[in-house]
């Protein structure tokens, strides 16, 4: 490997990867497969691909090219060198709206293209739900589709002329009329007609095997189109023209409902006369909420064009009353429609969890039938699973036959993957019994290239392995797919995990307590690799910041699964590659909402750098921001805020402190607040309590001892609308609630000094989890006389609340008061619709911008306060995102760059487009404090702007 190594550094430019953990990205795609590479090159040019091909052909090792790295069927791994052309080779070179054509690089990202195109009006016709990170080279490879297809085609459709190398170095420009083949292709053909004429399903969708009927002189001789969906195999792509369709100006969407998927299958193929744009398809037990869609246990989703939304919906009406339904809907808004969509996209994902929370993997993720015959097959696929013992979850183009799915096979024991094997080829027979294609879209790749002698005979497939030789004569791309396949119950990405229940801290509900099935959870669909968000979504912001695969959370969990495994990651919890890839990560919890398997890799990290550091010296920012609770109560009790102060603003001193703080130098230490909140609190006079209920407002530390403003804000709204408000008590009494002041004679002889409630994030965002484990019983301690009364816990940061809500019931997972304690936790906002719904907020009515608290986002939900700010009259919708300060992640040397990019990609430009006069809300400090030294604005918290909007002034 050292000699394949120092050959390809001398002979590229672009960045060669022998390193553990550029091999460990790698080892998967999204299948069920896994195989451990050489090494990863990112390839700058055409040159380059030829330069790795000349050198892994001299040392006879394989070459794999990846895209995105989404396939499903296991064509992205291989065993030798992959080449990412993701970093380099991912232009667009050009685009001609006249030809209606585009030239692109292979490792340009489908959605780059389409918004390049969408300005002319035009778009590229295929649209795998992958769209937002799956690669051109990626589609070209696997000829893939999408919910476009009934009226675009598939990938093939779409290409014009095609750039290759061969394995040999030889530079092919495919296109029509045998343009670009190889010498002997002609010939092999030419050999074979009928066989070529008579040995292909005629089928929208098939997509297994090689094109070559595509060869046909009938068809023009199409030598791109035949190597669309050779995965790989034939040779590696380096630019493509392709073909561009001209996009509809407006679109209806008609959600049609029916009874099942049987129901909606056999009405599919019936609408295709109506030429719509989609016939997409989908059951009851794959949507996580019915809201929004018509009555129905199953449901097509229709789109329509048209040159104006009068058409379109005109179209999409037709569509309704052509359709036999149990209800409909049609929505023209885009916003809405996008909604809808989102659901359909994220199944790929939602699909690999049962119901029940059992697991469900890929590997018959795919196969078509002519529509007409899809009832029927389905009815068949759905006995064959009885028959089985199995579950899954079909959807996908109803329009174009093609079902994906994801079955609930046992892929951790032999006599599982004995079953695996089994269904696959009693599968496959049913398939090719309703004339259909192993695979609709994916590819074959080792899922399904072992069972092709079913679906078209021995001498066809013996054809398929003549054409590899002509093309690639020393089996140097690809190997194992397609032609000499691999075992498809081979080389399973789950048998290298330990069997055995890893020794972990948090409990994981939701994977069983077991710290495998949760990394296992990521599947590889990518959606953290997106550049851009889409409204209020989070994930994942240090990929976008950095643009690599270990800063996305597929990359970390690749890592973690690797890092289990134990065979190219080695040290377990002490692995270096790990915790470097976990350093970036900045715990937004982005992915527990926004991935679609709920990958909670904030969880994951905290995990990891307890046993990382288990034993072992820390860095020092986790004790100065890790425990930061104690240092600031310690000010407050010695009352030297202002010494403090003065001293943080001597810069020399402030250098100093952050250098031995491990605090990034560019980054200005907050000032602490001369009077604490629950010094306020004491002090204030009350006026006559309100007959309203009673809630608790927890005095979190951001609150209490660096923005007590906002504490005392919510306060006077809280009590404008007539609750009752009290902290939590400070001393460990069964006898009273409490509300940080009660002196009465019988809570002062038996009570103990208690000191004061702390959700413990800081300890957990460091990875201090016993420190956080204590913290959170002795807050338990405190809290008991609140949890035997029905008062909420009003948390006023939101960051807080998250860790209330979810870190606390999952790192107490044996403390029955942490779930009773996380039920009881409400945001600001939603208090007042639940506790006060009669209350009317005061009339602000002006602009709002700033940007939903990604904690917010992923744990809390924030339609409570879209509806109080819709209230007050604050108009305008939040950015997404992560401000990229994340609590003590800005703070921490070495990230004031990713920290500043993350704020840079939504955050800071939608503060900079503000209208005059809008007020920029930000509820958690952290975003406060990367607006203020970012941008020198100041954001404030709801509570603050509602304040305000009372008139008066705050009672002493």
């Amino acid at each position: 490997m050292t000699d394949l190594e120092a050959a390809l550094r001398r002979a590229v430019r672009g960045e060669v990867g022998f390193d553990v953990a550029s091999r460990a990205l790698t080892t998967m795609d999204a299948s069920n497969y896994r195989r451990v590479p050489l090494g990863v090159v990112a390839p700058r040019d055409a040159d380059d691909v030829a330069a790795v091909l000349e050198v892994c052909r001299e040392h006879g090792v394989p070459v794999v090219a990846r895209g995105g790295g989404t396939s499903i069927a296991g064509q992205a791994t291989g065993t030798g060198v992959v080449l990412d052309f993701t970093r380099h080779m991912n232009r667009l070179v050009g685009l001609d709206p006249e030809a209606r054509t585009a030239v692109v690089q292979p490792g340009l990202v489908l959605d780059r293209l389409q918004d390049a195109a969408a300005p002319h009006g035009l778009r590229f016709g295929p649209d795998p739900s992958t769209h937002s990170r799956c690669t051109l080279g990626g589609m070209i490879g696997n000829n893939s589709c999408g919910s476009h297809s009934v009226a675009w085609g598939t990938t093939a459709d779409s290409v014009r002329e095609l750039s290759v190398l061969t394995a040999r170095g030889r530079r092919l420009r495919l296109g029509q009329e045998w343009a670009g083949a190889p010498d002997g292709l002609r010939e092999l053909v030419d050999g074979d007609l009928a066989r070529l004429r008579t040995g292909f399903p005629d089928l929208p969708r098939r997509i297994s095997g090689y094109a070559l009927d595509a060869l046909l002189p009938e068809r023009g001789a199409d030598v791109a189109r035949s190597f669309c969906g050779s995965e790989g195999t034939l040779g590696v792509l380096t630019e493509a023209v392709v073909r561009l369709v001209e996009s509809p100006r407006a679109r209806a969407l008609a959600v049609l409902g029916y009874a099942d998927e049987a129901g909606a299958a056999e009405a599919a193929a019936g609408l295709l006369p109506l030429g719509p744009l989609t016939v997409e398809g989908m059951a009851v037990d794959l949507v996580p909420s019915t809201e929004g869609l018509p009555r129905g246990g199953a449901w097509l989703f229709v789109e329509t064009g048209g040159d104006t939304e009068a058409e379109a919906r005109a179209r999409a009406e037709a569509v309704v009353r052509a359709a036999d339904v149990v209800d409909a809907l049609v929505v023209t808004d885009p916003a809405g429609q996008r909604t809808l969509w989102r659901i359909r996209e994220d199944a790929s994902g939602t699909a690999t969890r049962m119901p029940d929370g059992s697991e469900a993997w890929p590997g018959w993720e795919d196969c078509a039938v002519p529509p007409a015959r899809l009832g029927g097959y389905l009815r068949d696929f759905r006995a064959l699973l009885t028959a089985h013992g199995l579950r899954g979850t079909p959807y996908g183009h109803f329009g174009d036959g093609c079902i994906h799915v994801r079955i609930d096979f046992d892929l951790l024991s032999d006599a599982g993957v004995a079953r695996f094997r089994r269904f696959s080829e009693e599968l496959a027979d049913v398939v090719v019994a309703h004339g259909g294609s192993l695979s609709g879209e994916h590819g074959d790749g080792q899922a399904r290239a072992e069972l092709l002698p079913r679906m078209y005979g021995a001498e066809t497939v013996a054809l398929f392995e003549r054409v590899k030789a002509v093309w690639d004569p020393d089996d140097l791309l690809n190997p194992g797919m397609l032609v000499r396949p691999a075992p498809l119950d081979a080389n399973l990405r789950f048998s290298v995990l330990p069997r055995e229940p890893v020794d972990v801290e948090f409990g994981y509900p939701s994977d069983g307590g077991d710290f495998s099935a949760a990394v296992r959870r990521c599947v590889g669909v990518a959606k953290c690799r997106t550049t851009s968000v889409s409204g209020s979504g989070v994930m994942c912001p240090s990929f976008r910041a950095t643009g690599e695969e270990e800063h996305s959370t597929r990359g970390r969990a690749r890592l973690l699964h690797e890092m289990l495994a134990g065979e190219l990651v080695t040290d377990g919890w002490r692995s270096t590659e790990v915790r470097d890839a976990l350093d970036l990560c900045l715990s937004c919890k982005g992915c527990r909402s926004d991935c679609p398997v709920e990958v909670d890799m904030a969880t994951y990290k905290a995990e990891f750098l307890h046993h990382h550091y288990e034993g072992r010296r820390r860095p020092a920012a986790h004790y100065a921001m890790g425990w930061l609770p104690v240092w600031l109560r310690w000010a407050a009790r010695a009352r030297v805020a202002p010494v403090v102060n003065a001293l943080a603003s001597v810069r020399p001193l402030a250098a100093v402190a952050k250098r031995l703080g491990g605090i990034a130098g560019e980054r200005e230490v907050p000032r602490l607040a001369g009077e604490t909140f629950s010094r306020w609190w004491r002090g204030r006079r009350r006026g006559p309590a309100g007959g309203g209920d009673l809630v608790v407002l927890w005095p979190d530390t951001f609150t209490e001892h660096l923005s007590p403003s906002v504490g005392r804000a919510a306060v006077r709204v809280l009590e404008a609308a007539g609750l009752r408000v009290v902290l939590p008590p400070t001393l460990r009494s069964r006898a009273v609630v409490g509300d940080g002041t009660s002196r009465s004679a019988l809570a002062l002889l038996t009570a103990r000094r208690g000191g004061r409630v702390c959700c413990g994030l800081t300890y957990v965002s460091t990875g201090q989890l016993d420190r956080a484990r204590t913290v959170m019983r002795r807050t338990l301690d405190l809290m008991a006389p609140v949890l035997e009364t029905s008062a909420p816990v009003v948390v006023l940061e939101p960051s807080c609340a998250a860790t209330l809500r979810t870190d606390l019931p999952e790192l107490l997972h044996d403390d029955p008061r942490a779930a009773r304690l996380a039920a009881r936790v409400l945001t600001f906002a939603e208090v007042l619709e639940r506790h006060a719904p009669d209350w009317t907020p005061p009339e602000v009515n002006l602009p709002a911008v700033g940007q939903t608290h990604c904690h917010q986002h992923a744990v809390l939900g924030d339609a409570a306060d879209r509806r109080l700010r819709e209230s007050a009259g604050l108009t305008g919708e939040l950015s997404g995102g992560c401000c990229g300060l994340a609590g003590n992640f800005g703070f921490e040397d070495g990230h004031y760059e990713v920290s500043a990019a993350c704020a840079e990609d939504q955050l800071l430009p939608a503060v900079r487009e503000a209208p005059d006069g809008a007020v920029v809300l930000a509820d958690g400090f952290s975003c406060r404090t990367q607006l203020e030294q970012l941008a020198g604005v100041r954001g404030r918290h709801l509570a603050e702007v509602l304040a305000e909007g009372l008139g008066g002034s705050e009672k002493r």
